[in-house]
């Protein structure tokens, strides 16, 4: 799907036609830049590579610096690739929210959720905790209980829900609503919440 990067500002309030306050995020969209065309001829697909945020040179390999210099544009701090573009782009030309979002009504994002550290099961599942919080109970109210047979098979199976890292982790929230398109500071309003800090890099899809 088309879309472009974006960065999390934060999260503000606004007040709908039928005067409800509605929760919304503001993203900065872009403005994204092509840094390279992939064709079905010379890659296997077809795709167009975007750039958000400059950085400067000294920061940038060689690699990547010639990569750049290839497209024609300034060092870009990230990049994505995108694919069902209905406009062709060349190298160097410029995406910005209102060409891409100006009729979107419902976008997927997809970031980095907040890491939590390392959490027992309660907070990380939604366990119960084992036993009641008296009669003789002791440290095991938070427990998971037990995770595996003794004789057979005698090991704890894949995928077992046990406590540890939780967050910081790629998730996509669907079929979010625009509420706004600001163009002139390059900015988005959806409708509740997504993942990430505020500062952390998002990808927008229609």
């Amino acid at each position: 799907m088309p879309g472009l990067l974006g960065k999390k500002i934060g999260m503000t309030s606004v007040f709908s036609a039928d005067g409800k306050n509605v929760p919304c995020t503001v993203i900065e969209v872009g403005p994204c830049v092509v840094t390279q065309v992939k064709t079905a001829a010379t890659d296997g697909y077809d795709a167009v590579q975007l750039g958000f945020e400059e950085k400067k040179d000294k920061h940038t390999t060689a690699p990547m610096a010639g990569h750049f210099k290839k497209a024609g544009t300034a060092p870009q701090r990230y990049l994505a690739e995108f694919k069902g573009f209905e406009e062709e782009y060349k190298l160097g030309d410029v995406v910005t929210v209102d060409k891409l979002f100006s009729d979107a009504d419902f976008v997927d994002i997809q970031g980095t959720s907040k890491g939590k550290g390392f959490q027992g099961v309660v907070k990380r599942h939604g366990f119960g905790g084992v036993g009641q919080s008296t009669h003789g109970q002791h440290n095991r109210l938070r427990a998971p209980g037990s995770v595996g047979a003794c004789s057979y098979p005698a090991k704890v199976f894949k995928g077992m829900r046990m406590a540890g890292q939780m967050g910081n982790e790629k998730v996509t929230v669907q079929n979010l609503q625009v509420i706004k398109v600001l163009p002139e500071h390059n900015l988005l309003m959806i409708k509740g919440s997504i993942p990430g800090s505020k500062g952390s890099i998002v990808i927008i899809e229609k």
